[in-house]
């Protein structure tokens, strides 16, 4: 069929072929996309859920060792927890940190520590 529109000798892409090639790429585009940036979401919930999971773990280790303290500030300089500066907490100065917040700047959920140290969002 496509040799039709080319003449004898010539070689190389027609138009038709070339217009059928961007046609595909501009499909798979359209799906991959949206894909891509509800992959990246999902990556920015997960690393604030992470950072608050490895937050209460430094606190409470902190706490196991002055069991006198009640604020956490004091484990994050004493243990010199690294975050991420894209992730913010909202500290509860209680031994049980049930409360404490974590959330991404770029992400979409918040994530809360509850009664018994379960992470939900």
């Amino acid at each position: 069929m496509l040799k039709a529109f080319r003449k004898k000798g010539e070689k190389g892409f027609t138009l038709i072929e070339l217009m059928i090639v961007i046609a595909i790429i501009g499909i798979l585009a359209a799906i991959a996309i949206p894909q891509f940036v509800a992959y990246r979401q999902k990556g920015y919930d997960t690393q604030a859920k992470g950072e608050l999971k490895s937050l209460y773990t430094a606190c409470q280790a902190y706490f196991a060792d002055s069991p006198t303290t009640t604020a956490c500030t004091e484990a994050l300089v004493s243990t010199q927890f690294q975050k991420s500066p894209e992730v913010t907490f909202a500290i509860q100065a209680t031994q049980t940190m049930e409360g404490t917040t974590s959330s991404h700047s770029a992400g979409t959920k918040t994530y809360r520590i509850g009664a018994s140290g379960n992470i939900t969002p």
